[in-house]
């Protein structure tokens, strides 16, 4: 396998002249964010990522994780890199130091998140689910709660899992059926099954904080009837402490084809009266605490998608540095060439490569965003950012996750039969990435959420306020001269036409009561955002890139390469986004057409 080595120069790049950190760093609460600090983050986390988590991939791909006897082994070298991972921090960067966290911008983390999921998506997969758990409790738990839960769980002493379905529910959360019965005490008893739980049983941490979905026997139906409980594995001691087990047990781990070294625990509680569990909240309003955690967990999600695309797309990139095969077209008698001096190797390297930088530059522009919606002084400028994130979240999960999925694959094809052998590693990137667009909620459910909760509630006024920012950036590429920039300019200013027709067209849809043909047309129109959004992230880098290219001393082939990527997705993907419109517009006619027989 291909060593990783962590995109450091890219992350900056992107944070200090794409996204606008600068901007970030000023707000209340987030001047630690301060260029050098940043930069010392990033190149230590780099170090780490590519150090430390990369060399485990592999052994873990090939290891998985193991139960037995009721306890859950890690692969080799686990234990010892987690221990490293939270020893040095890493846990801790976007908490509140009230609680031992250090107060980063969720900007930054995400940018640092990236090479932990690109380094070792299994590993990566533990902190991500801890720290939706520390931001679902800093926003809902009591005083109480937070004092003895938060400074374990940031310090990565504990960690937080997200225990949702059960096997009759799927991504219904209405049919959850898991009990809840009050006790004397204050506390609830837990009985029920939850499947799919990520690190739901593992040997890294001291004790497991479960975050548990369940019903009151007197609850109402449906998703208004569910409460939210903290269960943790060892009740904790007054003191802190793990103390005695808790009622709950993994009762198997499931067999995967990706993401072999995660343990996938089907959890059990209850088997012996009922798991202790505490209320988070207030009964009955469990759904909304949980989206706290699960928005979080999207959002990392979509970040898991960028970085198995930059692990595929370095791996091939190198594979075709050294596979020589064929001669070069311009010298048909020479010798046999690498294949990177093939054209369409070459397309397929840059297809690669600029899907994974529009994908980063996105999901790291929503990380600016959700800073600006919790630190920025004026109510108004955080309502906007929060409409903002609320639009961006379904675009960076569910976008960036295909694109992972679909530049692991083009990564296997570059392999040629060599990708198809599990000892090249392509392979395992390949079958890491097919998850990402189920868990954190299936795309079409967050196609569906872009359609209906986020464009449509509103009347379509936040797509349109985004969309009108979309074309100031067109109207200030209008100075800057080149065939390049006119390139770019044009085919994103048509992305914006064909984005701002399927805005209107789902808007009346809606009105007109026809939600199956909304729904039909659901996943090209997130699609279109996405690569239209994407083409807008790309088209501000290329502008900084022309603009770096004046300055003395500048690194001419970085900023030339990000020029070059850039019109290269404004002509091969960019340029696609208007042939989106037809099949959002009509897809209704066919999709509903045939009977249930005649499937």
């Amino acid at each position: 396998m291909i060593p990783y080595t962590a995109p450091v120069d890219d992350l900056r790049f992107v944070l200090n002249e794409v996204v606008g950190l600068e901007t970030v760093a000023a707000l209340p609460n987030c001047d630690s964010a301060a260029p050098d600090l940043v930069d010392a983050v990033l190149e230590e986390a780099g170090k780490f990522a590519s150090g430390v988590l990369a060399p485990l991939n592999r052994v873990g791909d090939k290891e998985g994780s193991v139960l037995e006897n009721g306890v859950v082994r890690t692969p080799t070298g686990w234990k010892d890199a987690y221990s490293q991972f939270t020893e040095s921090g890493w846990n801790s960067l976007p908490f509140e130091p009230e609680y031992g966290g250090q107060g980063l911008p969720w900007t930054v983390a995400f940018a640092v998140n990236e090479m932990w999921q690109a380094a070792n998506l299994s590993f990566g997969l533990c902190p991500l689910l801890t720290q939706g758990a520390v931001d679902l409790l800093t926003e809902h738990a009591s005083a109480e709660q937070k004092a003895l839960y938060l400074p374990k769980m940031i310090a990565g002493e504990w960690n937080g899992t997200m225990n949702l379905t059960e096997p009759q529910a799927g991504s219904d959360l209405a049919a959850v059926r898991t009990r809840a019965v009050r006790a004397d005490d204050g506390t609830y008893r837990i009985t029920g099954q939850k499947i799919f739980i990520t690190y739901g049983e593992h040997d890294l941490t001291d004790n497991i904080v479960h975050l548990v979905l369940a019903r009151l026997p007197d609850a109402p139906p449906g998703i208004k009837g569910i409460s939210l409980f903290i269960v943790p594995k060892f009740l904790p001691n007054a003191d802190g402490t793990p103390g005695a087990r808790n009622d709950l047990r993994c009762a198997s781990l499931e067999h995967k084809l990706g993401i072999m070294a995660s343990p996938t625990a089907v959890m059990a509680f209850g088997d012996d009266g009922g798991a202790v569990g505490f209320l988070v909240g207030q009964e009955n309003r469990g759904i909304e605490y949980m989206f706290t955690m699960m928005n979080n967990a999207r959002l990392g999600v979509g970040i898991q998608g960028v970085a198995i695309a930059e692990r595929a797309y370095q791996q091939a990139r190198d594979y075709a540095k050294g596979r020589v095969q064929s001669k070069d077209l311009a010298d048909p008698k020479g010798s046999g060439v690498a294949i990177i001096r093939h054209p369409d190797v070459r397309r397929m390297l840059l297809d690669m490569r600029a899907k994974t930088e529009a994908a980063r530059a996105l999901a790291l522009y929503a990380g600016t965003q959700l800073d600006v919606s919790r630190h920025h002084e004026d109510a108004t400028v955080r309502a906007a950012a929060t409409a903002r994130v609320d639009i961006l979240t379904p675009i960076v999960k569910a976008w960036s996750t295909d694109i992972g999925c679909d530049v692991a694959s083009t990564g296997v094809q570059i392999h040629g039969g060599m990708g198809f052998i599990e000892e090249t590693g392509a392979a395992q990137h390949y079958r890491d990435a097919r998850i990402t667009p189920i868990y954190e909620g299936t795309n079409g459910i967050h196609a569906n959420d872009l359609t209906f909760r986020k464009t449509g509630r509103d009347g379509g006024e936040s797509a349109r306020t985004f969309i009108a920012e979309m074309r100031a950036t067109v109207a200030e590429l209008e100075s800057i001269p080149g065939d390049d920039m006119e390139a770019i300019r044009t085919n994103l200013s048509a992305g914006l036409d064909a984005l701002e027709q399927a805005v209107a067209w789902v808007v009346k849809t809606q009105a007109d009561g026809d939600l199956r043909a909304a729904a039909a047309g659901a996943v090209n129109y997130l699609k279109l955002w996405g690569t239209v959004a994407g083409g807008w992230m790309l088209a501000r880098s290329a502008a900084k890139a022309l603009e770096g290219l004046r300055q003395p001393g500048a690194n001419a082939p970085f900023l030339e390469a990000k020029l070059v990527t850039a019109r290269f997705y404004a002509e091969q993907i960019l340029a696609q986004g208007p042939g989106l419109l037809l099949p959002i517009l009509t897809a209704h006619r066919t999709v509903m057409a045939l009977s249930e027989d005649q499937f």
